[in-house]
C-alpha cells in the first residue's frame, strides 16, 4: 500500500498549512493526521467557486454540491477569515444530507454529532469559524488529535513560498508537509536554506469502499466515508494504512 507521504522527513515538528475547507474529502483529513500541527491559512484572499465554502455529497441523482452562501459582491479582495455568511443555510444542508444518507449503514451512528455541528454552525457569522467547527468535529469522529491553529496567530510575511516559510519558522517547524499541487510554485531551496525539510503528500492509491448510488467517487466529502463505513473509516485512509503497514 502507498505511504501517506512521498518523501521522508527528519525528526522534529511537522506542520501542514492549508486554507480551511467546508466538510472536505478524506485526503484533507489524511494531511491533518500526518502532521503535529495543522495551520489554517485563512488570512489570505477568499476564492470563489472553490472548496472554501462548498463540497460534494453523493445523491441518487449523482454527486451534488452543498454550498454555503457568502457575501462577496464588492468584496473581491476579502480574506477567508473576513468572509461572512449571507443567508441561512445549515438547516437546508442537513436536510439534504439526511435525505441522501439516511439509509447508509452508519448514518444512525453519526446522525446526532453531525446534527449538532449543523445546529452550532447555524449561529456563526464567518465562514472561517464554520469551517473550523466542522474540521474539529470531524477530526474527533475520525480520532485525529492534531491541533488546528489559525495562521493569523503566527507572525508571517509575503506571499506563497515566503508566507509558508515564515509561518513554518514562527511555528518552530522542522518539516513542512505540502499537498502535491504546490509543486508548481513552492521554492524548496528557500526552505532548505532555512533548515526546514519539505515533504509531499501522496493522494494516490486509496481503496474503494461500499458506497451508495452507483459508480464509486473518491472525491466527495469525508462524511460519505463515515456514513458508509462507520468505525472502519480509518481503514480507508492513508494515515491508518501507513500505521498498519508499519506494524506488519
Amino acid at each position: 500500500m502507498s505511504s501517506a507521504v512521498t518523501t521522508s522527513a527528519p525528526e522534529g515538528k511537522r506542520v501542514a498549512i492549508v486554507q480551511s475547507n467546508y466538510i472536505p474529502w478524506k485526503g484533507y483529513f489524511d494531511l491533518v493526521a500526518a502532521v503535529d500541527e495543522f495551520i489554517l491559512l485563512d488570512d489570505v484572499q477568499y476564492t470563489k467557486r472553490d472548496w472554501r465554502n462548498r463540497n460534494l455529497i453523493k445523491t441518487a441523482q449523482g454527486a451534488q454540491w452543498l454550498t454555503i452562501p457568502v457575501t462577496n459582491k464588492g468584496r473581491q479582495m476579502q480574506r477567508i477569515d473576513e468572509t461572512e455568511i449571507s443567508e441561512p443555510w445549515a438547516e437546508q444542508h442537513w436536510a439534504r444530507i439526511r435525505h441522501s444518507y439516511g439509509k447508509a449503514p452508519f448514518f444512525g451512528a453519526y446522525e446526532s454529532p453531525l446534527a449538532g455541528l449543523y445546529e452550532a454552525a447555524a449561529g456563526l457569522k464567518h465562514l472561517s469559524d464554520i469551517n473550523r467547527l466542522f474540521l474539529e468535529g470531524l477530526c474527533k469522529l475520525l480520532n485525529i488529535g492534531t491541533p488546528l491553529v489559525r495562521s493569523r496567530d503566527y507572525a508571517s510575511s509575503g506571499n506563497k513560498t515566503e508566507k509558508l516559510l515564515t509561518l513554518c519558522q514562527s511555528a518552530a517547524a522542522s518539516c513542512y508537509l505540502s499537498g502535491p499541487s504546490a509543486r508548481d510554485y513552492l521554492d524548496e531551496a528557500a526552505f532548505a536554506d532555512a533548515g526546514i525539510a519539505v515533504a509531499w503528500m501522496d493522494y494516490g492509491g486509496y481503496p474503494a469502499y461500499p458506497q451508495l448510488y452507483g459508480e464509486f467517487d473518491h472525491y466527495v466529502s469525508v462524511i460519505d466515508l463515515l456514513f458508509n463505513t462507520g468505525p472502519e473509516a480509518r481503514r480507508h485512509m492513508k494515515f491508518q494504512m501507513a500505521h498498519d503497514d508499519a506494524r506488519s
